[in-house]
């Protein structure tokens, strides 16, 4: 820059506001003898915007260095929010995000929410107002809202609105009070290793399984037999308690809602998450109480077309220039970014694989993807034996909806390549990366 005090030693480089700024890491925790600097310097930890870096990672250790003080521990570094169009938000590109505006839309929560699951710490990671609304949807509003509301209906319907006491048990009971009560540390090992969009989707699929867990123990069908009455006191008990559990481990991200929740609970008082990993603290004979949903689901269809009415003013003249093509290479019909990003994209490891019988091209895989299994049908059989394929890390369209492939049931879609002279190859990763981690 052309300003700023010149260094002594090279006056084509000087030095600014940043010198200042840094030195506030020190003084700000009592340096260089406070009890605050002998206590957190050592573990100190710098968490910064990629646009600082230079600062962070060149200047502050020089500067550190050169005072005989011990560099800070680590340096994490973010990425940057895009735009809906996968590119660096520009008031004239038209695709800004208006953080205020969302707020008053969707409440802060949700789309505090919708900004830690949907993009992935130190990476670049598009966001709009399409992507939250169908977030807020799909996650907050369909599964645990619908757990919220078809609970306290239940237990209002049932019980007169009043926690019962849980009696008679079932085999499933003791793996699903497991799956709550592991929350707390789980949350712990994912947020320590900054993987903050695989926290959530935690605890969402515990929020999935609870819904399941309803769904197989038929509380409806239990209220019409007398004397299984006890058994479903366990099962209404239970998924009360596990939406406690729930309400605390999401609270830094969704502290609004989950205090809103925990009243429609009955729950009073402060919760920490050391209680999270306890069962049985929600007090039978609390009464609950209904209040208006959590979550208002988002008009998805309407949010697109208006989205996408706007998007063809500004994007007119790259329309008419028409989708670019390589050569000697026809590519398919151009989409919007918001249009793939609909698609989950994840790893995988392949935990069994076998062929189909009377099927010469069909593999019939078992795929892990983070803690769940699922199976997988794929026509690969001419080029890789099932050996071959245990322990492979590959890429799969984890949202496909599912599908009957010669009676076998196949969720989801492994990607290869296909080259010429009938050859193929699947999409695998250049370095380990943990299963269930997203592709973008």
């Amino acid at each position: 820059v052309p300003w700023g005090i010149s260094l002594p030693w090279d006056e084509n480089h000087v030095t600014y506001v940043w010198f200042d700024a840094l030195i506030n890491y020190l003084s700000a925790i009592g340096y260089p003898d406070g009890d605050r600097y002998r206590r957190y310097w050592p573990a100190v930890q710098h968490f910064i915007g990629k646009d600082i870096l230079k600062a962070h990672a060149v200047f502050w250790p020089t500067m550190l260095k050169a005072a005989g003080i011990q560099p800070y521990s680590h340096l994490t570094v973010g990425g940057f929010l895009l735009g809906h169009d996968g590119r660096k938000m520009a008031k004239t590109l038209g695709n800004t995000v208006d953080p205020f505006e969302m707020s008053r839309r969707y409440s802060a929560d949700a789309l505090r929410y919708y900004l830690v699951r949907d993009t992935v710490y130190g990476n670049d990671s598009a966001v709009g107002e399409l992507a939250l609304a169908e977030r807020l949807t799909s996650d907050l509003a369909n599964d645990l809202g619908n757990l919220l509301s078809r609970t306290l209906s239940m237990i209002d319907k049932y019980r007169g609105g009043m926690i019962p006491e849980p009696g008679e048990e079932a085999p499933g009971d003791a793996p699903f009070r497991e799956a709550f009560t592991a929350l707390p540390g789980r949350s712990r090992e994912l947020i320590g290793a900054l993987r903050f969009h695989d926290w959530l989707e935690a605890v969402m699929a515990a929020v999935r399984l609870a819904n399941k867990y309803i769904v197989e123990n038929e509380p409806w069908a239990l209220a019409k037999n007398p004397e299984r009455a006890r058994r479903l006191d366990t099962v209404l008990y239970n998924v009360a308690e596990a939406m406690r559990i729930v309400t605390i481990v999401l609270d830094p991200v969704v502290p609004s809602k989950m205090a809103e929740m925990r009243g429609q609970l009955g729950l009073e008082g402060s919760w920490s998450l050391s209680d999270a990993g306890q069962w049985g603290r929600t007090a039978a004979g609390v009464r609950v109480q209904a209040g208006k949903p959590l979550f208002p689901r988002a008009d998805v269809k309407e949010i697109k077309k208006r989205l996408e009415s706007g998007q063809a003013e500004d994007t007119q003249e790259d329309a008419q220039a028409g989708p670019a093509q390589s050569k000697g290479v026809k590519l398919m019909e151009e989409i919007t970014f918001e249009e793939f990003g609909r698609i989950d994209l994840r790893v995988a490891e392949v935990i069994t694989a076998e062929k189909v019988e009377n099927a010469d091209k069909l593999l019939k895989l078992t795929v892990r993807i983070g803690e769940n299994e699922r199976p997988l049908v794929a026509g690969i059989a001419e080029y890789y034996a099932p050996e071959d394929l245990i322990g492979k890390k590959i890429v799969v369209v984890a949202n496909l909806k599912p599908a009957k492939i010669r009676g076998i049931q196949s969720e989801g879609m492994l990607l290869a390549a296909e080259g010429p002279n009938d050859t193929l190859a699947l999409i695998t990763l250049d370095r380990d990366m943990p299963t269930g981690s997203t592709i973008r």
